[in-house]
């Protein structure tokens, strides 16, 4: 399966446009190397995602055509979401 079309189904990003163009600016790693939209995504693999502030890791346990919104969750693990500035601490005095 194409990396935007799993992007997209499994819900990490809503829409294939965008998926498409992140991945064209080089921000999405497959297994270590940087992934094109066009790239082939298999299970097993690990994709490193960069959204600005957030680095998302995740992991690929399925791919499936299409899927309900309860079940995309169940086509990726988590693996790992780093902040560089963690702004969802509150502030202390």
């Amino acid at each position: 399966m194409r990396l935007d079309k799993f992007l997209k189904v499994s819900r990490i990003i809503k829409r294939r446009t965008v998926a498409k163009e992140i991945a064209d600016k080089g921000r999405i790693q497959i297994n270590g190397k940087v992934a094109k939209s066009s790239t082939n995504v298999s299970v097993g693999d690990e994709l490193i995602i960069g959204f600005g502030n957030k680095t998302l890791t995740i992991k690929v346990n399925q791919l499936l055509e299409t899927t309900k919104k309860n079940d995309a969750e169940l086509m990726y693990d988590i693996v790992s979401e780093d902040y560089k500035t963690d702004y969802r601490q509150p502030f202390s005095d």
